[in-house]
């Protein structure tokens, strides 16, 4: 039995010929897919299902695919979205990324790619067990506790904790990086390559979205800073710090 054939898959296409090509050449890699035809009748599917991805198309009827990831993410804002699009427009790809898109695929694209780039985000969601036992647990960030696992970030004020915020997976993966890094460049590549797979313009514009999101969150503490370094990546000093010198 093949490892993918627990992997359920959402497919929202409203090309149905183009979509039920999509899905046999999914299901040819023995993951199990649903399709759906629009974005009311892909929504009432994920209510109904548990899934492990959503590959959405943008331009679709009665309901468009980034309308339809807002409400996906207003139910589960851990599960992995790829949006499909015949557009190249800069401004659609970082409204998908704000929404919170794993992956975007231009089409027209080689069936070929859309397997790496799904075989590559599920591999990034499905730690193993000895992997996350392996990883720290919890961060001293300034005036905040970051607990990776929980993926949530308090403030401390006088020994008591407030200002919960819940991190998405993607958000919490960058700031332990950032953690690890603290005081130090921590270079555009590599956290790239470790969260987002590759290193292009696409993923480049959605990890500026997610440092726009830390830096929202990490500003109730005047000390801490998110510099960007030129050409290189970007440095979180936190004053008062060994290293943490400008």
């Amino acid at each position: 039995m093949s490892e993918n054939q627990s992997i359920k898959i959402l497919l929202v296409e409203d090309d149905r010929n183009f979509g039920d090509v999509l899905r046999s050449y999914l299901e040819m890699h023995n993951y199990e897919v649903d399709l759906a035809v629009d974005g009311i009748d892909g929504f009432e599917k994920f209510r109904r299902s548990p899934y492990d991805l959503c590959i959405l198309d943008v331009m679709m009827p009665r309901k468009d695919g980034f309308t339809l990831a807002k409400d996906i993410r207003s139910k589960n804002n851990d599960i992995p979205i790829i949006f499909l699009t015949a557009k190249t427009l800069k401004e659609d790809v970082v409204e998908g990324f704000k929404i919170g898109a794993d992956d975007y695929v231009t089409k027209p694209f080689n069936s070929e790619e859309l397997l790496y780039r799904v075989q590559a985000i599920l591999k990034r969601s499905h730690k193993s067990a000895e992997e996350q036992q392996n990883e720290q647990e919890e961060y001293s960030v300034g005036k905040f506790i970051f607990n990776y696992p929980l993926r949530v970030l308090y403030l401390r004020q006088q020994d008591q904790i407030s200002n919960k915020v819940k991190l998405s997976p993607k958000e919490a993966m960058l700031l332990k990086l950032f953690c690890e890094h603290r005081n130090k460049v921590l270079l555009r590549s590599e956290a790239l390559t470790k969260i987002w797979g590759e290193d292009n313009y696409f993923t480049a514009r959605s990890m500026d979205v997610f440092i726009t999101k830390i830096r929202k969150y990490l500003a109730d503490d005047p000390d801490i800073e998110i510099s960007n370094i030129h050409g290189n990546g970007f440095r979180m000093i936190i004053r008062g710090e060994a290293g943490s010198e400008l």
